[in-house]
């Protein structure tokens, strides 16, 4: 099974669209925050997760429990593209449904590896894989950049220091079971 997570308006051909609004006529209604969800254990092997993951887990507990969710319902191997908005912009800043800010960093203290490594090391990084019995490899990401700033040859400096550069985070994650 595809699933398309948070559809909206944006329904995919061969995926299963699942939205808490029924009025946009989703194949399976369902809230993100209500646990368990309507999926098999071990029964995704994609899922699309766009500009959803920022209007879920207003506190910690919701948001570990979406992964946890996450992980239960994909198959090892399986395959996550997440697209948020960057939190340094205007597009996450301006929306009042937007709760949470979903970064490489932030799905990166969902990696067993990566956990155990910062555990070796004596980072301070918390091991929410290891607390939640989660494992996700980010396999990619990107930062999308305002067409205005694309080609700026202080681009890194900029990104770091000034709000409206980026305008969003793309990113896989793979399932480890």
């Amino acid at each position: 099974m595809k699933l398309n997570l948070g559809c909206g308006q944006n329904r995919l051909e061969g995926y299963v669209n699942a939205d808490r609004e029924p009025v946009v006529e989703p194949d399976v209604v369902m809230d993100m925050e209500d646990f368990p969800w309507p999926f098999d254990s071990d029964s995704v092997d994609e899922v699309v997760a766009n500009h959803v993951l920022e209007h879920v887990g207003a506190t910690a507990n919701v948001f570990i429990g979406v992964m946890q969710e996450l992980y239960r319902i994909c198959r090892a191997g399986a395959t996550i593209h997440i697209a948020v908005p960057h939190p340094r912009h205007n597009f996450f800043l301006d929306d009042p449904t937007h709760v949470r800010a979903v970064t490489p960093m932030v799905v990166s203290l969902f990696s067993k590896e990566n956990c155990l490594r910062w555990k070796a090391t004596g980072a301070a990084n918390s091991p929410l894989a290891l607390y939640a019995d989660v494992d996700f490899r980010l396999l990619d990401w990107k930062v999308i950049v305002d067409e205005r700033f694309k080609d700026h040859p202080n681009l890194e400096e900029m990104l770091e220091r000034y709000n409206n550069i980026a305008t969003e985070y793309r990113m896989v994650l793979e399932v480890i079971k």
